[in-house]
C-alpha cells in the first residue's frame, strides 16, 4: 500500500491531502525528513481546526454568517473598535462575563453577535444561538417531551449561549423562572450575550415580577461589556 493510501486508511485527511499535492508537484524530493514531517502535521492540524470550526458552527445556528473583519466598525454607530477587538480575544468568554448589545431594529445587533459567535467558534468554543422566544417556547417542548432537564444541563454548559431579540415580549410567570434559571447557572461560569432593541434601563419591565427582575439582571448587567449600536437600519441602505 502507498503512502497516500495508508493516510487516507488512517483518516489522515489533511496529511493525505498535502502529500498529494507535494507528489504531484515532484516537491516531496526536495525535502528533507524533518521538513517533511513538519510540513504534513501543520497541515493535518489546520485540516482537524477548519473542521472542528465547521462542527462548531452548525451546532450553533448562527442568524447569520459572519466574521469580527466584516464588521462596520463606526465610532458613528455608537461601536468603540477597542472593546469589539478586546471581545474578539474571547477573554470575556475565559471569564465567563456577559455582553450586552443594544439598538433600533436593523442597526446590525444580531450580524455583531454572530460575528463575536463565530469568532468563539473559531477559538474551540461551544456556542448556542437562539431567539429567546424561541429558545422559551424549546423549553417548554422539553418539559412535555420529558428532556426539559437534559436541554437545560445543555444551555448551562455550553461556553458562550447568545440569546437575541431579548423584550419583544413580556414573560409569564414559568418564562420568567426559565430564564432565571438558566442565567443563575450560567453565573460567572459561562459566558451570555444578550442583545435587544430595548435599552438596558428598559429590561426590568419586560419581567413583570420584581424579584425575578432583580435576580436575573444582578447576574447580567452590573459586570457586563456594553455595545449600544446607534444611526438608522442598516436595511433601509441596502
Amino acid at each position: 500500500m502507498d503512502i497516500l493510501s495508508q493516510l487516507r486508511e488512517l483518516r489522515l485527511q489533511g496529511m493525505a491531502g498535502s502529500w498529494q499535492v507535494l507528489t504531484e508537484t515532484r516537491k516531496h524530493h526536495e525535502l528533507g525528513l524533518q521538513e517533511g514531517l513538519e510540513l504534513l502535521l501543520q497541515a493535518e492540524t489546520e485540516n482537524r481546526d477548519d473542521k472542528r470550526f465547521a462542527r462548531l458552527c452548525a451546532n450553533a445556528h448562527f442568524r447569520y454568517r459572519a466574521s469580527v473583519e466584516e464588521l462596520s466598525l463606526d465610532a458613528a454607530r455608537g461601536i468603540d473598535r477597542a472593546a469589539v477587538m478586546e471581545l474578539a480575544t474571547g477573554a470575556y468568554i475565559r471569564k465567563g462575563e456577559a455582553v450586552l448589545v443594544t439598538g433600533a431594529t436593523g442597526c446590525g445587533k444580531s450580524f455583531l453577535v454572530s460575528a463575536l459567535g463565530h469568532q468563539a467558534c473559531a477559538q474551540g468554543h461551544r456556542v448556542l444561538y437562539f431567539n429567546l422566544q424561541k429558545l422559551l417556547l424549546r423549553i417548554k417542548m422539553t418539559r412535555v417531551d420529558g428532556s426539559v432537564f437534559k436541554f437545560m444541563d445543555k444551555l448551562s454548559k455550553t461556553d458562550l449561549l447568545i440569546l437575541d431579540d431579548f423584550g419583544l415580549v413580556h414573560l409569564d410567570q414559568q418564562q420568567r423562572l426559565d430564564l432565571m434559571e438558566i442565567m443563575e447557572d450560567r453565573h460567572a461560569k459561562a459566558s451570555t450575550i444578550i442583545a435587544s432593541q430595548l435599552p438596558v434601563a428598559n429590561w426590568y419591565d419586560v419581567f413583570g415580577d420584581d424579584t425575578i427582575a432583580d435576580a436575573v439582571l444582578d447576574r447580567v448587567v452590573h459586570s457586563s461589556h456594553r455595545i449600544e449600536l446607534k444611526g438608522e437600519s442598516m436595511r433601509k441602505k441596502k
